[in-house]
């Protein structure tokens, strides 16, 4: 089994928390609220693709 596939993986992980980050900006109706979770979630991504490659960045399998 890939690392990616492990439920406990950090590149998982930090998947889970930038999603859930972004849903959080979402439902924020503070306009300053809702741009600093969208900014921590694009860092946290950004910071997946350097560790883990683009591929990882996202759940999308393409």
């Amino acid at each position: 089994m890939s690392d990616e596939k492990q439920p406990g993986t950090p590149a998982r992980q930090m998947r889970e928390q930038a999603e859930e980050l972004e849903l959080a900006a979402q439902r924020a109706t503070d306009p300053d609220e809702r741009r600093r979770l969208t900014d921590e979630a694009v860092r946290i991504r950004e910071r997946i693709e350097r560790e883990s490659g683009p591929e990882s960045a996202t759940m999308d399998p393409m």
